[in-house]
């Protein structure tokens, strides 16, 4: 695997990172029972010696063990790579918002500790809590930075209004949130923001949760504890119905001899310089496939083509159980 990987810089922060990220979320949290910790950190080793730098964490994946994994698997390669993590749950878990200015800072030495680091490279407020200024959010972040202990400050699922007023306050080096071939909803409003303003944005889910690789269909089935399972896009009724995603992507991928997820990909690097996909996987294979996609060029009318082909699909399905779809706050 060729470690010079193409670098972007996220932002006027100028956090440079590798084109891909890796979102290390799987691993412990989500997609069923966590997976084995000694070949976790096989893999995340793997990833730095593939090129990649940029490692996205959260304290509430676990919660907590996800980020102690990262900062075990790390720890000998720390100033080689640049470390994202999350604040904004309770102690209650993923139902509970509290980005109050002392859980922040509480947050922040706790993760310091998990992630054996002295510095978070970029902190990222997770969701946004209707109950907090986000004028104070930022203003707490600001400190945490002046102290040393945070690098750059991120927003995640934030709107245009939250992001402007938090910039203002702290310069936000990185916006978080969904956004793929099937979830194209930034484009309208939040992308043009940010290329104002200089923010970089990391799209999570950048494979639509594994739809979009085309190693999916109908008769797929997850595991009991996999939150797939809630994702109303993901049905099996839906899933049949949006195969027309996989079947351009693949149609892409056979005249470049590349794979769904590499086209999916590569799709998403060329919207913007300034665009750094983080897919997550916790195979390294799919890891090698997906650090694949910095090498394919799409054309003009690769480009085009793919647009005006994803445009004419009507996407079934919402992107979030009604639960987890009310703490977007935009």
């Amino acid at each position: 695997m060729d470690t010079n990987i193409v670098k972007r810089r996220l932002g006027a922060g100028n956090l440079e990172v590798s084109a891909l990220g890796l979102g290390c979320m799987g691993m412990s949290f989500s997609y069923g029972p966590a997976a084995d910790k000694k070949e976790m950190i096989s893999v995340l080793r793997k990833a730095v010696e593939c090129g990649v730098t940029f490692f996205d964490t959260a304290e509430v994946y676990g919660p907590f063990t996800n980020e102690e994994l990262v900062g075990e698997a790390l720890a000998p390669v720390r100033e080689k790579v640049v470390i994202a993590t999350k604040f904004g749950f309770g102690t209650s878990g993923i139902s509970a918002l509290n980005s109050r200015p002392d859980h922040i800072k509480k947050v922040a030495e706790a993760s310091l500790k998990r992630l054996r680091t002295d510095v978070i490279d970029l902190f990222y407020q997770h969701r946004v809590d209707p109950n907090v200024p986000i004028e104070d959010v930022a203003g707490t972040v600001k400190e945490l930075i002046k102290e040393g202990k945070v690098k750059h400050f991120g927003l995640s699922e934030a709107g245009v209004k939250i992001i402007r007023r938090a910039h203002a306050v702290q310069p936000v080096t990185a916006l978080q949130s969904e956004y793929s071939l099937w979830w194209r909803e930034p484009e309208a409003e939040i992308l043009p923001v940010l290329e104002e303003l200089g923010i970089g944005f990391v799209p999570y889910s950048p494979l639509g949760k594994g739809f979009l690789t085309g190693e999916m269909n109908e008769n797929t089935t997850f595991g009991k504890t996999d939150f797939r399972n809630t994702v109303p896009r993901l049905s099996s009724e839906n899933r049949k119905a949006n195969q027309a995603f996989v079947d351009l992507l693949a149609t892409v991928a056979r005249r470049k001899n590349a794979t769904c997820a590499q086209i999916a990909l590569a799709w998403l690097l060329a919207q913007k310089p300034w665009i750094v996909p983080i897919p997550g996987t916790t195979k390294l294979t799919r890891l090698e496939e997906n650090m694949g996609a910095t090498a394919i060029v799409l054309t003009a009318d690769d480009l085009l083509e793919i647009g005006t082909a994803s445009s004419k699909i009507k996407v079934q399905g919402d992107r979030y159980s009604e639960g987890a779809a009310k703490l977007i706050n935009r």
